[in-house]
């Protein structure tokens, strides 16, 4: 079991912009597919943004040019970037990872995963 540990979510007008980290093992960071999930009350989860080791990025269509996923090899840390936030972004944000290069954007593809970070955007 990989150990996954989400931070930065919080409170947010709309409008705003908020950066989410995910800190992970270092063999993680550098080898493994990530992503970003999130799931808002009574919603499945659903796909936000995948990286695979090579630093090749998919996006959910919806959230293209808003939101941006990256690694930080130095600080074994994934990160998201979210910009222009509104009410419908709000939702727990998950940092999940897999073996491999192939990153599906479907939470069955995914084996480990974090906790979750809140992000609550306000009118």
């Amino acid at each position: 079991q990989v150990q996954l540990v989400e931070s930065g979510g919080g409170p947010v007008q709309a409008g705003g912009s908020l950066s989410l980290s995910c800190a992970a093992p270092a063999y993680v960071v550098t080898t493994y597919c990530m992503a970003w999930f999130r799931q808002a009350p009574g919603k499945d989860r659903e796909a936000v943004a995948s990286i695979n080791r090579d630093g090749y990025t998919t996006y959910a269509e919806a959230l293209k040019g808003r939101f941006t996923i990256s690694r930080a090899y130095d600080k074994n840390t994934l990160h998201l970037e979210m910009n222009n936030l509104d009410a419908d972004d709000t939702a727990m944000y998950y940092c999940a990872a897999r073996p491999g290069s192939w990153c599906p954007l479907a939470p069955s593809g995914y084996g480990d995963w974090g906790q979750g970070t809140q992000v609550t955007v306000s009118a």
